[in-house]
């Protein structure tokens, strides 16, 4: 049976459902798999022409042991999960007129037009399942900066083994993406809106870290956590990429070229991995916004935290890409003492400067770029006025990357992740294509229903968070779940 470790190196092996429930390793690392399972071109020829629902269970059957979900129970978990998408072939393949054999991957016809549906769609119904065979409950607690949050909040929504705690920075996320969380009823659902974070993001993932690491409270409420440091995310991400190969080559074992607009670096080590188990990727490339924190570890060797920008691809302002530490545990030969070595340099200075040796490891077969808002801006106007065709802000970094790259990228098939709905950015959109009525393209039915609801949200400031969020949290539980 395949068992997970901690990329720290503490800590026993632990079998796949003890991985995905407990979201961090004892040791605060993130879990991995002991080992990696290869793909040889002969599977590869044998899911070509397999759907995306019919992929992912080839793909989940080899990290998932049968004694601990039936084939039965994965399909069915699956089915469930991609059934509400609005496309039938869950994830579709646009290609440009205007770019040679290049393609936007469209992540984004979920229930929440976010690429973070891809994930968590069958993520939290794994968790559930769990805990219903278990007769147990958890309280998930998620930060996001845009996407994640309201993904997570509607596939916790109803669930009864589940609640979902939902941080975001407040004015630093758009009102549509806000109002996803906001508006949901349900009782298990808890938005929570936190003015002044000088770090955005980051700042909540320092909170969670420490509630996590209080191991009473942790106890008490059953915490647990579905973004990306949970193994199940990035287990299930992994399929996009097989997927997209298989749907543009012309033979397996033909490499392909793939774009990645990345802040915490959660869906491009989904696709590092995918290449350490055989998919033919010749370069991946980490599309950053003026942030960088990527286009710094990649170009310079430096894992550094600095000052935060305020973007127009807000849900990549991130500065601390924690899922770096999981893909540079298999580019150092699982070595968990380094890891922990540098994560608590980082933790304590701010800097981690990678010897060469590791430094030339880890970068081989990635590029990367930094994308200014203009750029970005620039080429959302220059695809929708050539091509009619609408890139959201994310997707237009992934597309300028490889733009300015395309030197060093070759002749080979490029595909573009496209992370989210246009519609979740109306002003972005309106500055870009210099309008004040956006386009009907720009616009989703279910944003425009959640402009008339009531929203219903916990607000508290940064400087009190823990002590803020520890009480409402644990008053929650206790009349929730009885004393």
């Amino acid at each position: 049976m395949l068992q997970f470790v901690s990329n720290k190196g503490g800590g026993k092996s632990v079998d796949f459902e003890t991985a995905i429930l407990d979201g961090f390793a004892v040791d605060g690392g993130l879990y991995v798999p002991e080992t990696l399972p290869k793909i040889s071109q002969d599977q590869l020829e044998e899911w070509k022409g397999l759907g995306y629902v019919e992929l992912a269970f080839e793909i989940l059957s080899l990290f998932i042991d049968r004694s601990i979900i039936s084939s039965e129970e994965l399909k069915m978990m699956l089915h469930m999960a991609y059934e509400p998408f609005e496309k039938e072939e869950v994830i579709p393949l646009h290609q440009l007129k205007s770019r040679k054999d290049t393609y936007i991957m469209e992540l984004f016809h979920g229930p929440t037009i976010s690429f973070k549906d891809v994930g968590l769609a069958f993520l939290v119904n794994l968790v559930n399942f769990f805990l219903e065979r278990k007769g147990e409950h958890l309280s998930v607690i998620v930060a996001t900066t845009g996407d994640t949050g309201p993904a997570a909040a509607h596939f916790v929504a109803g669930k009864s083994n589940l609640d979902a705690w939902v941080l975001y920075p407040k004015g630093l996320i758009t009102e549509e993406q806000e109002r996803q969380m906001t508006t949901l009823q349900h009782l298990n659902i808890h938005p929570v809106g936190v003015a002044n974070c000088p770090d955005g993001g980051d700042d909540l993932d320092l909170v969670i870290g420490n509630l996590f690491g209080n191991k009473s409270f942790k106890e008490k409420l059953k915490l647990s956590s579905v973004n990306s440091i949970n193994w199940g995310r990035v287990m299930m991400q992994t399929v996009h990429y097989f997927f997209g190969y298989l749907q543009v080559v012309d033979s397996i074992g033909e490499q392909i070229n793939m774009s990645v607009p990345s802040g915490a670096f959660g869906n491009l080590c989904a696709g590092a991995l995918a290449r350490k188990m055989g998919l033919p990727i010749k370069y991946l490339v980490a599309a950053n916004n003026k942030n960088a924190c990527l286009h710094r570890i990649f170009s310079e060797g430096r894992f550094t935290k600095e000052a935060i920008y305020e973007t127009a691809s807000s849900a990549i302002d991130i500065l601390i890409p924690y899922n770096f530490w999981r893909f540079l545990y298999f580019s150092i030969d699982k070595d968990g003492e380094k890891i922990k070595k540098w994560m608590n340099e980082f933790k304590t200075t701010g800097v981690v400067e990678f010897d060469k040796e590791t430094f030339e490891n880890y970068k081989k077969g990635f590029l990367s770029n930094s994308a200014t808002d203009k750029e970005t801006l620039d080429i959302i106007h220059e695809i929708y006025t050539t091509e009619t065709y609408l890139l959201d802000p994310h997707g237009a970094v992934s597309l300028h990357a490889a733009d300015v790259l395309k030197d060093l990228l070759g002749n080979e098939k490029l595909i573009c992740l496209a992370t989210a709905h246009p519609a979740k950015f109306p002003e972005i959109i309106k500055k870009a294509l210099s309008i004040n009525k956006l386009p009907k393209v720009a616009t989703h039915h279910s944003i425009e229903k959640a402009k008339r609801l009531c929203e219903k949200v916990y607000l508290c400031d940064h400087a009190n968070l823990e002590e803020a969020l520890t009480h409402a949290m644990e008053t929650n539980w206790d009349l929730t779940k009885g004393k």
